[in-house]
């Protein structure tokens, strides 16, 4: 098993020196520096919650609410730095689901392999 944590510690090792990984960091840090986004994004999260909260209660959320959750909804998402974090993220995304697909194709061969190491 020391084998598998080595290999997994060095694919962590790769990933962190990835283009793809290190614009997600960079646009991580510029979308934490945006104090007004920042705050739209936690304002949306309690709303988003409190509204959830209603419906499930089965009532109808606040109108008032509803109305600052599109308008802030809008806000944050015309944001650069979160639409540059979204995008940096997103193909972030795509490089850790071909790394799950190469993995899956590993132990698919793993598992037709007729040799078996201890």
């Amino acid at each position: 098993m020391d084998v598998l944590w080595e290999k997994a510690r060095e694919i962590g090792r790769l990933v962190a020196q990835s283009d793809e990984y290190k614009v997600l960091k960079r646009a991580n840090e510029r979308l934490s520096d945006d104090r007004d986004t920042v705050a739209g994004i936690n304002r949306l999260g309690q709303l988003q919650e409190s509204i959830g909260q209603a419906l499930q209660a089965g009532e109808e959320p606040a109108e008032a609410e509803r109305e600052e959750f599109e308008r802030l909804a809008g806000s944050v998402q015309t944001s650069s730095t979160y639409q540059a974090f979204e995008a940096a993220r997103s193909n972030f995304d795509r490089l850790m689901m071909r790394i799950d697909e190469e993995i899956a194709k590993g132990i698919e061969a793993g598992e037709q392999s007729r040799i078996i190491l201890t």
